[in-house]
């Protein structure tokens, strides 16, 4: 595209004549030298050997249709053929009426009349036709995604709405495609590799419109739309461009996921089919089970209670429907299980939901962002209790707090925790600090740095569900830690399954190897209780010694 703007600026273009008859390439030369670069080929096959190397310089072919080995014909269909060469616009020279219908029909933009009578006139159609070619070109690539070909979203959007009122409204069914945790793709493999994914996404997807109808855009970095006519073989339209998306994507650690809203007649416009899409889409952001899902309206009811809660939340914290509870932890290394901690766990009563549970608002609160807001009053309550107890009981009860991964990347993080502790006047130890094993993947030298920091300040970490997550055994000779914490999962099972008690025994090796204690949490009977303490491990949480418990109830525990 830079090069047709500086041309348009006054730069010469080239023009290629092709004629086997070499008086007729010299007159159409001499009319056009002193405004162009002129090169000459004398037949079809040494035209098209010219293109092929300059097609990326050339700006017009001026074209004979008889001539020997290739006519201009061949040349056209080849031409025409090739996403590179079609842009190239064609004057066809010829002196047969019949011979213009079959020309533009392959794709020639004008036509001169032999003989060569009129030199202005031939000027003047040379200089509009490269004029309306480069315009067109300048046009598609404003409004084309670079890499792919396909729409950007703007102009999709624009095209789809012009559709829609020429067709009538037509039924259009809308599908979104992303490709699963394109971000770690990048990481791995580099930028040229994920384009390359990209590429080929886009390729098929140009394939699927150019089938079914309608059009497709890029919308983001890994994310594209497909607006196509509605069909009552949907299923296999999009069973079959999945497939064909994943036959040309060789490696097996990329997949996608496809939502679907399927036009059943309910008057939505395209803005409104694609956000329904979306939501199915990103309902499968987190499962591997299936690749595509269609939009109903169970989705979309669920979608408004998120919302709702989303816009509640900030009037919940200043109306306090939000409770901290606290679990206990006990230390069984000894004869009799001892107290030693408690875990701050939030709680919401909502006054028309009722009790929301924490694993409903918790991950939509990480996906936006709110988690950050939560989290603070959450420390800011659990360092209060800890005054509080010390204040009545005349000891200390630590107590930890989660610390999400948006947290981390807060650069006040350090100086939030650091004042709380400062306000209520303890040390910074009896603020555990729990960071969940999968938040050290996503950039895991920034958060190491960051919890190096917490620790020079007083502050001890505790890996929360160690076993479900990514961490290498070679990572966690590096990872500044105080404590694994076991995700409860393993614990379920482990006084049925030899294979679950194996697999905890190896992970308290692993703590020992670290120097590091152990807690288990999500206990619930007295048998795990004996089992995980036989094979060494030091801290117990649970229902078997307690549910979380608001702080009045929790004191008991203390005196």
């Amino acid at each position: 595209m830079q090069e047709l703007l500086e041309r348009k600026k006054g730069l010469r273009r080239k023009v290629l004549i092709v004629d086997d008859e070499f008086i007729e390439r010299e007159m159409l030369g001499a009319m056009l030298s002193d405004l162009y670069d002129i090169v000459y080929a004398g037949n079809g096959r040494e035209a098209l050997d010219i293109i092929d190397k300059d097609k990326f310089t050339l700006s017009l072919v001026l074209l004979d249709l008889h001539m020997p080995e290739v006519d201009g014909y061949s040349v056209l269909e080849a031409m025409r053929s090739g996403s590179e060469l079609r842009r190239i616009p064609v004057i066809v020279l010829t002196s047969e009426k019949d011979a213009e219908i079959k020309s533009l029909q392959l794709g020639a933009a004008d036509f001169i009349t032999k003989p060569y009578d009129m030199p202005d006139v031939v000027r003047a159609r040379v200089q509009h036709s490269i004029e309306l070619a480069e315009n067109s070109v300048i046009i598609h690539e404003t409004e084309r995604d670079e890499l792919t070909g396909l729409f950007n979203k703007e102009f999709f959007f624009e095209y789809g709405k012009r559709l829609d009122i020429q067709n009538d409204n037509m039924p259009m069914d809308a599908l979104v495609i992303d490709i699963n945790r394109f971000h770690i793709v990048n990481e791995l493999y580099g930028h040229e590799y994920g384009d390359i994914v990209l590429k080929k996404i886009g390729d098929r997807i140009h394939d699927l419109v150019k089938y079914h109808g309608g059009l497709a855009c890029r919308f983001d970095s890994n994310g594209f739309y497909v607006y196509i006519p509605h069909g009552h073989d949907l299923n296999k339209i999009i069973s079959d461009g999945l497939d064909k998306i994943n036959a040309s994507l060789t490696d097996s650690n990329i997949t996608i996921r496809m939502g679907v809203y399927e036009d059943e007649g309910c008057g939505l416009n395209m803005e409104q089919r694609f956000d329904r899409a979306r939501l199915a889409c990103n309902k499968l952001r987190h499962s591997y089970s299936t690749c595509f899902d269609f939009y109903n309206e169970e989705l979309h009811s669920k979608e408004l209670h998120k919302e709702r809660l989303i816009s509640d939340m900030e009037r919940a914290l200043i109306e306090k429907q939000f409770k901290v509870y606290y679990q206990p932890k006990y230390n069984i290394k000894g004869d009799k299980p001892l107290l030693s901690s408690a875990e701050a766990l939030i709680r919401w009563f909502h006054p028309e939901f009722g009790m929301v549970s924490p694993g409903e608002f918790i991950p939509l609160f990480e996906d936006n962002g709110l988690i950050q807001k939560l989290d603070r009053f959450v420390w800011t309550e659990a360092a209060a209790q800890i005054k509080r107890w010390k204040d009545e009981f005349g000891i200390y009860i630590p107590v930890s707090v989660n610390v999400s991964r948006v947290d981390i990347f807060n650069p006040m993080l350090g100086s939030i925790l650091s004042d709380l502790i400062k306000i209520n006047g303890f040390a910074p130890e009896k603020l555990l600090l729990e960071i969940t094993e999968s938040a050290y993947t996503d950039n895991s030298q920034e958060i190491i740095d960051t919890v190096k920091g917490l620790r020079k300040n007083g502050f001890k970490i505790e890996m929360d569900d160690f076993g479900s997550g990514y961490s290498s055994l070679n990572m966690l000779t590096s990872l500044p830690i105080d404590a694994l914490k076991l995700d409860m999962k393993f614990i379920r099972n482990i006084t049925e399954d030899t294979k679950a008690s194996r697999l905890v025994g190896i992970m308290i090796d692993i703590a020992r190897l670290l120097e590091v204690p152990v807690i288990a949490e999500g206990v619930e009977t007295k048998e795990q209780m004996e089992l995980l303490k036989s094979i060494g491990c030091d801290i117990i949480q649970g229902y078997y010694f307690s549910k979380p418990l608001p702080p009045e109830e929790f004191k008991k525990l203390i005196v």
